[in-house]
C-alpha cells in the first residue's frame, strides 16, 4: 500500500514539475480552424495549428495558453490535469462580432414614469391650476378668491424646482475605452508598420497579444498617448521574440 501511494505521489509531482506535450484540435461550430497561433505565455513558446486545426505545444501545470486567430476572439486556458489527460482535446473558438462602421441615433420621445416624484409634484401643481380655473362661480356670493387667479404656492414650487435644476452641476462620466480602440486612435498605421516593424496582417494579432496582458486595462483607463505608445513598444519586443525562430 505504501509503495502504491509513493508511486502516485511521484507521478503527480512529475506532472507538475516537468513540461508535457498538450495536443488537440481547434474548431468553430464543428469546423476546424487552421493557422491559429498557440502561445505559452509562461515559457514564451509558440506553435501554429495545421490545415486540420491540430496543434501540439509543451506546457507545465498551471501554464497559460493563448489561442490567437484572425476574426476570432482571444481564447485563454490554464493547463490542468483534465487537459493533460484528455486524449481528444477540443478547443472551441468564438467568432468576433461584426463591428458597425456607423451608428445612426434617432430621436426618441422621452417617457416620464409615474414613479418619478418630481414629475408627480409638477403634475399635481398643474392640475391645481386647471382646477382653479374651472371652478364654478356662485353669483352674488364673495368666495374670497380672484377669478382666474394664480396659485402662487404652486408656481413658487415649480420655479424653485427649475432653479434647483439649473444650479445642479452636470456630472460627466469618463467613458471607458477598450484597449484595442485606444491603441488604434493613439497611434496611426505608420507607427505599427515603421516604428514597430509589423506586417499589415500582424497588427490585429499583435493587439490581441497586448490585450491579453492585464496591464492593458490600466493603460486603457489612463487614456494617455505616450503611455500607450511606450506599452506597445515594450510588448512588441516580446511579440517579436515569440515569432523569431530559435
Amino acid at each position: 500500500m505504501k509503495i502504491k501511494l509513493l508511486s502516485t505521489f511521484v507521478l503527480f509531482s512529475s506532472q507538475i514539475s516537468f513540461s508535457q506535450t498538450i495536443s488537440g484540435k481547434i474548431v468553430f461550430n464543428n469546423y476546424t480552424i487552421p493557422n491559429v497561433e498557440i502561445i505559452n505565455s509562461n515559457s514564451r513558446t509558440l506553435c501554429i495549428s495545421d490545415a486540420n486545426g491540430n496543434f501540439s505545444i509543451t506546457a507545465k501545470m498551471d501554464d497559460t495558453l493563448l489561442f490567437i486567430a484572425k476574426n476570432y476572439e482571444l481564447k485563454k486556458i490554464i493547463v490542468n490535469p483534465f487537459i493533460t489527460n484528455d486524449k481528444n482535446l477540443i478547443i472551441e473558438l468564438t467568432l468576433k462580432a461584426e463591428e458597425l462602421k456607423e451608428v445612426v441615433i434617432t430621436k426618441i420621445p422621452s417617457i416620464k414614469l409615474s414613479k418619478d416624484a418630481k414629475y408627480e409634484q409638477e403634475k399635481l401643481a398643474q392640475y391645481a391650476l386647471e382646477k382653479a380655473a374651472n371652478r364654478p362661480k356662485v353669483i352674488g356670493v364673495n368666495m374670497g378668491t380672484i377669478d382666474n387667479g394664480i396659485d402662487f404656492i404652486a408656481v413658487g414650487s415649480l420655479l424653485g424646482g427649475l432653479f434647483k435644476k439649473e444650479k445642479e452641476p452636470v456630472k460627466k462620466e469618463r467613458p471607458t475605452i477598450p484597449f484595442k480602440d485606444l491603441a488604434k486612435t493613439s497611434c496611426d498605421q505608420s507607427y505599427f508598420l515603421e516604428t514597430l516593424k509589423l506586417k499589415p496582417d500582424e497588427i490585429e494579432l499583435f493587439l490581441e497579444f497586448c490585450d491579453a496582458d492585464p496591464n492593458s486595462k490600466n493603460i486603457a483607463t489612463s487614456n494617455n498617448t505616450l503611455v500607450t505608445m511606450d506599452f506597445l513598444f515594450k510588448k512588441n519586443l516580446e511579440f517579436k521574440k515569440l515569432h523569431t525562430p530559435e
